[in-house]
């Protein structure tokens, strides 16, 4: 037989762990410098070991002066880590929120001890704090204080070349934290300072630490400020690195045991903070990984329900004392007045840049582009700050604190207006149980889910009874199932509200269910405030009619209709005065679609080209877009698209009859 010449086949390769994929091979013109680098730092360590005799470390480690040496500094660091906390961290919040004239020489200032020489930075101190220095002979004089040769002077130095890293690791933790959170804890009544230890600290915690221990360690290692400034008296000024010092000279063997051990605690440190100093994050959960957002329950204690399941009577109504109606006027880049009785719910509609947000600021009183004179009931709160003014603030992804658990979340805004703290867990728990997240009450928010997270802040914010509630599009970010789930508990909530709400929102069927009354913004001027029917029937801005699912053409009137502003004109049965600014609204239904001219009644007719086709439910909504008109939006079956051929690219004719246009006034 004819011995075959095909190679045999090959061993399939067995599968590649996903964990030791390779990368991009890098350039060895790279590597190599790199390497050197990493031996030219780690040789003096070696050089450390290598010289270590072992077998003396624990004799030379428990000399007492070197005992001594180290209760000394870590007195002295200690003093110096509480002085930096004291000093550095309001300096850093400085630096990081409030502008003013000569920020970047401040900042150059808190840099410069970090790039100044040591024994510079001894003789600087010793020239503005010494006995004979600018501010020395005034503390001696006047509290008998002399720093030089003193355990003070040697904190005082070491506090000068450590605290810029605290300063500049907080400074950028603080520049990174959104201030949603802070604004949120202000409308629920807390102080700024009440603000700041308990939302804004625990929430740049990561960078607090890091920058702490940074200071910590380099307050340990000082060495040319202490000795220049301070002096180096044994038991009084001669912390570890001065000993080091002392030591080389007549025991070197020594001198290297204490120097492993300053080593071992700098190594240490920068173990523990594993990077943090460069990638201190700020946002929510910084430093937390908690389990995965839980899914929405389906199921529940029923948001309506009066009785909590420990039997706690529920609020149903606000009392009749209770009630609070709303007058404000808006100047500034918002210009528009707005009044509204109690238990009023607005809906805030509008295209992007269209004022809304500033509108809420406004009444909040956090943003400079526009001032609210606000009154609310019989109380003007003009010149109030946020978290005096009563008034709630609810952002789009509801800003729960993330140190916080939902029941703590809840009761904040009780505690900042002096609630006691079991009244105030109370309190808020019967809030999380009405809106059907009480058994939640112990997760933190990254453990929630969307739908519950936005029913824990709504709770959060009526639990402190606000005279006005503002919900900045709370069911954006929420899929249909469970938008349709929080509206239904919003309204039903809603209902028993004593003040007034604004709602920002993008979604029709929001402002429509939700709302007694739309307020139209378009560039910081109110186009419409009326009854959401009133609002469908008759928009008068392109952006709510467009919203609304509706065609809207702005012209001016003729004596026959629209003369339309992109060129072009409408045939309208009813035209309004000539010469007045209008709205030309064409529902999408009552645009025909045709492949040849159509004759018969149509007064408007437009060729054009099918340029979109899209699902709506059991219908199709064909965008066209004509030369002779602006683009229009047709609604048909899906059998009229296939009998017609449709699709996009083709051409086609639209009509409209001059009976289905309605002109609104602008």
């Amino acid at each position: 037989m004819p011995r075959s010449t095909a190679p045999a086949p090959r061993p399939p390769r067995p599968p590649r762990s996903p964990g030791r994929r390779r990368g991009p091979r890098a350039p060895l013109a790279l590597v190599l410098p790199a390497l050197l680098a990493v031996a030219f730092l780690v040789l003096p360590l070696l050089g450390v070991l290598s010289r270590t005799r072992w077998d003396e470390l624990g004799g030379h480690l428990t000399d007492p002066r070197t005992v001594e040496a180290v209760r000394l500094s870590l007195v002295v660091s200690g003093w110096a880590l509480g002085l930096s906390l004291l000093l550095g961290v309001p300096l850093a919040w400085v630096l990081a929120r409030v502008p003013f004239p000569g920020k970047a020489l401040v900042r150059s200032l808190v840099l410069l001890p970090m790039v100044l020489p040591p024994t510079v930075a001894g003789v600087a101190l010793l020239l503005g704090l010494g006995r004979r220095g600018l501010l020395g002979p005034w503390l001696e004089d006047t509290f008998g204080v002399t720093l030089p040769f003193h355990t003070s002077g040697a904190v005082v130095a070491a506090t000068f070349v450590s605290m810029p890293f605290l300063v500049i690791s907080l400074e950028g933790a603080f520049a990174g934290l959104r201030p949603r959170y802070e604004e949120t804890a202000a409308s629920l009544g807390a102080s700024p300072l009440r603000v700041f230890a308990t939302v804004t600290l625990p929430m740049v915690a990561p960078g607090l630490a890091a920058g702490a221990a940074l200071t910590w360690a380099r307050a340990l290692g000082e060495f040319g400020a202490t000795i220049t400034f301070a002096g180096n008296l044994p038991g009084v000024t001669q912390t570890l690195p001065l000993e080091v010092y002392l030591l080389l000279q007549d025991e070197p063997q020594a001198a290297t045991s204490v120097s492993l051990l300053l080593l071992a605690v700098a190594m240490a440190v920068l173990v523990a903070l594993r990077g943090r100093w460069t990638a201190v994050g700020t946002g929510p959960g910084t430093g937390r990984r908690g389990p995965a957002p839980a899914a929405e329950p389906e199921t529940g204690p029923e948001p309506g329900s009066r009785v909590t399941e420990r039997g706690a009577r529920l609020p149903e109504e606000a009392p009749a004392d209770r009630r609070w109606a709303l007058h404000a006027e808006l100047t500034g880049f918002t210009r528009l007045t707005l009044d509204a009785e109690p238990g009023t719910t607005i809906a805030v509609v509008g295209p992007n840049g269209a004022g809304k947000t500033t509108l809420l600021r406004a009444l909040l009183g956090l943003t400079p582009r526009a001032h609210a004179t606000l009154r609310l009931g019989d109380d003007d709160v003009t010149g109030r700050p946020p978290h005096r003014r009563h008034v709630a603030w609810v952002p789009q992804d509801g800003a729960l604190f993330p140190h916080l658990s939902a029941l703590a979340n809840t009761a904040y805004g009780l505690r900042a207006l002096g609630t006691g703290r079991v009244v105030a867990r109370r309190a808020a728990r019967i809030w999380l149980e009405r809106l059907g997240v009480g058994h939640l009450a112990h997760r933190r928010p990254a453990q929630l889910s969307g739908g519950q997270a936005q029913r824990v802040a709504l709770a959060r914010a009526l639990a402190t009874r606000p005279r006005l509630l503002l919900l900045d599009e709370p069911l954006a970010a929420l899929d249909q199932t469970t938008r349709a789930h929080v509206r239904h508990t919003l309204r039903t909530h809603l209902r028993y509200f004593g003040g007034v709400c604004l709602i920002v929102t993008h979604d029709p069927v929001e402002a429509v269910s939700l709302a007694d009354r739309v307020l139209v913004l378009d560039e910081g001027r109110a186009l419409q405030y009326a009854p959401p029917a009133e609002v469908s029937r008759h928009p008068r801005s392109p952006w709510v009619a467009r919203m609304l699912g509706r065609n809207a053409w702005p012209g001016t009137g003729t004596a026959e209709g629209l003369a339309l502003a992109g060129g072009g004109h409408l045939v309208v049965a009813e035209p309004g005065a000539a010469g007045d600014e209008a709205l030309a609204i064409i529902p999408p239904e009552a645009v025909s679609v045709h492949r040849d001219r159509p004759g018969g009644s149509p007064r408007n007719v437009w060729p054009g080209t099918v340029r979109e086709i899209t699902g709506l439910g059991s219908r199709l909504r064909v965008l066209v877009a004509s030369d002779a008109a602006p683009d229009l939006v047709a609604e048909i079956t899906p059998g009229a698209a296939a009998e017609l051929g449709l699709a996009e690219g083709v051409e086609v004719w639209t009509s409209v009859k001059a009976t289905e246009v309605t002109l609104v006034a602008r």
